[in-house]
């Protein structure tokens, strides 16, 4: 606490009152507190209100990767560029925030952690995407790793409209192989990757092919971000009715869909298995049981994934 010295001075003649104020020399030797906040993760800006901290639409993908690099997860590296700061979060986000004292300084998200850029196994980039919108795209910014004496931004820049380039250099990148994608797969799909290998080597697969499987093995191993729909999102497509009666109709029209395509096969001779249009009872089933042959595997099928075309095969 401040020790303060009030003097009070009677000017008679003018009438009025003046305060003179002396600091004590104590108040000199008072120390400052450094109260360390939690990591905002760039999501608050510190010259704008409280009330315009950042919303993000998505949520961060899953820490991937190098083991390496997953320390630089929960720290955050900043730059500042002319009247604007930018802060980049690995593995979470990256933001920039109008340095200006402005009633209505800008802050926004220009990228949420989403999936790894692979190329010739070797992780070459991150991927910030699902920004905030700019016109009727969402921003997004490529992070570029570069080897460096120290962990920090060392560019920021944007190429096109809302799209971002920066290079963060660190120190954890300066081995050669340390950003080798093999090494950091599981035994089983390091065991797929061997065998798609081979079979691109025997001319089994086209390089189309390969590079699908390489994608699974990625998808997978939770560095690129699956584009594959779930059973559970697709059963929620499936179409519903407002009533019994709308029902019936769809019905009845896709009946007469079925019986049109099999006139046309029988009209080309072409066979087919025709369903019974009602499933048959446990009665009947039991005097006439169905045998199911086991299923017959055709000789260029194969094991896993689109393997695009066969060299020297229409």
């Amino acid at each position: 606490m401040y020790d303060y010295m009030v003097r009070i001075c009677r000017a008679r003649r003018f009438g009025f009152i003046f305060l003179v104020i002396h600091c004590a020399p104590s108040a000199l030797a008072g120390k400052m507190k450094i109260v360390e906040e939690p990591n905002t993760f760039g999501l608050s800006n510190p010259l704008a209100a409280q009330a315009n901290r950042l919303q993000p639409k998505v949520s961060p993908s899953p820490v991937s990767g190098p083991a390496h690099l997953h320390r630089l997860s929960g720290k955050c590296f900043s730059y500042i560029e002319s009247t604007y700061k930018y802060e980049f979060c690995p593995f979470h986000n990256i933001t920039q925030h109008e340095q200006t004292f402005r009633w209505n300084a800008y802050s926004g998200i220009l990228g949420i952690w989403q999936e790894w850029e692979i190329v010739n196994n070797t992780f070459k980039a991150m991927w910030m995407r699902e920004g905030d919108s700019c016109g009727n795209k969402n921003r997004q910014t490529k992070v570029l790793l570069s080897c460096g004496g120290s962990s920090k931004l060392a560019q920021v820049s944007e190429p096109s409209t809302c799209m971002y380039s920066l290079t963060f250099e660190t120190p954890l990148v300066c081995h050669p192989h340390s950003l080798l994608v093999y090494p950091t797969l599981s035994e089983q799909l390091q065991e797929e990757w061997d065998e798609a290998e081979q079979a691109r080597y025997e001319e089994l697969i086209t390089e189309q092919g390969y590079n699908n499987l390489l994608k699974d093995i990625f998808e997978e191993a939770g560095f690129l971000k699956t584009q594959k729909v779930t059973e559970k999102d697709s059963s929620n497509r499936t179409k519903k009715f407002e009533s019994l009666e709308k029902c019936n109709e769809e019905f009845q029209k896709q009946s007469e869909e079925i019986e049109r395509l099999q006139a046309l096969l029988t009209q080309h001779n072409i066979p087919y298995e025709k369903q019974p249009a009602s499933p048959p009872s446990a009665a009947e089933n039991s005097q006439n049981p169905v045998s199911v042959a086991p299923p017959v595997a055709s000789r260029n099928s194969r094991l896993r994934g689109d393997t695009g075309l066969i060299t020297g095969q229409l």
